[in-house]
């Protein structure tokens, strides 16, 4: 199969994960930008990535790249593009988004108006037509332009890949699945190890700790735009990757997954979202206070969304809670924590500053991921 360039846009902060999870997948990286890997791949790797990739956005094939200063320099670099390599004459095309930092064209409405008027002028000319149905399948088109560098992909995504399916009700302030994802892969934790999230909300932490324990592909269970597009996939590619995917699946593994919540109601919703992701026998959901957090064994991990002051009025109750999730992790033994928060005043209260320290962007909310690392164990004798 003919090699492409394929983008993985992310979370800012995320990149490194990204980088290592495609890797792990046995492709090249091309380059690494903020919120954004790119790597190459053929068009089976672009359902490889839609399908096995945990903390990457959204997967795009990249149509091209060039300079733009002025709108007329933008008509000619999109209408210059190889569109017909990619979209039928049926084709519904559209620029579903344009985003434009540092750069001369800033207005997004104009760079999505101009740039459909510039596909539809390339293909009327290539097709020998002057009007367009659309009535076939989607084909939506992302548009970024940083410091006049315009990046142009083909979204073969659809719903954000954080849309796992088995998140039917959330809690409130939610983390989404990518992110959480990523803070696991951001810690040396692995499924033999003990989790344990005293906030855990609707489970999503633990629930893709369990996924990744089970080996559990986080695109499995939904669809994706590029599966209809059958003038670029027609056999049975996306069928067989999902096939190949569900071979690898093992959920009669041993695990220690302990989700904890004040709140009865939003543990249910925790335990149906487990069921629906096919992991709730792995893990232990129980309705108790961060203060009753224990544990008796060595070497196990916090990984948790504590409420950052926005879900709480009463910034004093914020802080008496980073407390008690420092007193409580001085009593356990070399154990680790990691934090996701924005509370600025998180170290204080914890009582111990951060080993390590990690800016990442929840949507548009700024987040620290703070990282206190305990004892490693010992190595096992073979």
């Amino acid at each position: 199969m003919e090699m492409i360039d394929i983008m993985a846009p992310c979370h800012f902060g995320l990149e490194a994960v990204v980088k290592r999870e495609i890797y792990d997948l046995g492709y090249e990286i091309d380059k690494v930008e903020d919120g954004r890997v790119t790597f190459q791949g053929d068009l089976e790797a672009v359902a490889m990535a839609n399908i096995h990739l945990r903390s990457a956005e959204r997967i795009l094939i990249k149509i091209g790249e060039f300079k733009a200063t002025t709108f007329e320099e933008l008509f000619d670099g999109i209408k210059n593009l190889p569109w017909e390599d990619y979209i039928p004459k049926e084709g519904r095309f559209w620029v579903s988004k344009a985003t434009s930092v540092k750069s001369k064209l800033f207005s997004t409405s104009d760079i999505q108006s101009i740039a459909k008027k510039a596909i539809v002028k390339h293909l009327g000319e290539i097709y020998n037509i002057t009007w367009f149905e659309e009535d076939g399948e989607d084909y939506p088109i992302r548009i970024s332009i940083m410091k006049d560098i315009v990046t142009v992909g083909l979204d073969t995504t659809g719903a954000s890949l954080h849309k796992r399916g088995y998140r039917k009700i959330a809690s409130a302030a939610p983390l989404s699945e990518t992110i959480a994802a990523g803070l696991i892969k951001l810690t040396p934790w692995h499924a033999d190890r003990i989790l344990v999230d005293p906030f855990c909300g609707s489970g999503t932490i633990l629930i893709e700790a369990a996924m990744m324990a089970a080996n559990i592909a986080p695109g499995l269970s939904r669809s994706f735009t590029a599966e209809k597009w059958k003038n670029l996939y027609p056999d049975n590619t996306w069928q067989e990757v999902r096939e190949e995917a569900r071979e690898l699946i093992d959920t009669d593994i041993e695990t220690d997954l302990q989700g904890y919540d004040i709140d009865p109601d939003v543990i249910k919703i925790a335990h149906n979202n487990a069921e629906i992701a096919g992991v709730a026998s792995l893990i232990h959901f129980q309705q108790r206070d961060v203060s009753k957090l224990s544990h008796s064994k060595k070497y196990g991990f916090i990984i948790t969304n504590p409420p950052y002051g926005e879900r709480l009025s009463d910034k004093d109750k914020v802080g008496e809670l980073y407390s008690t999730l420092g007193e409580v992790y001085r009593g356990l033994d070399d154990w680790s924590m990691y934090v996701i928060t924005s509370f600025e005043d998180a170290n204080r209260y914890i009582g111990r500053k951060a080993d390590k320290n990690r800016k990442i962007y929840n949507g548009m909310i700024k987040t620290y991921y703070y990282q206190y690392l305990g004892a490693k164990p010992p190595k096992r004798k073979r």
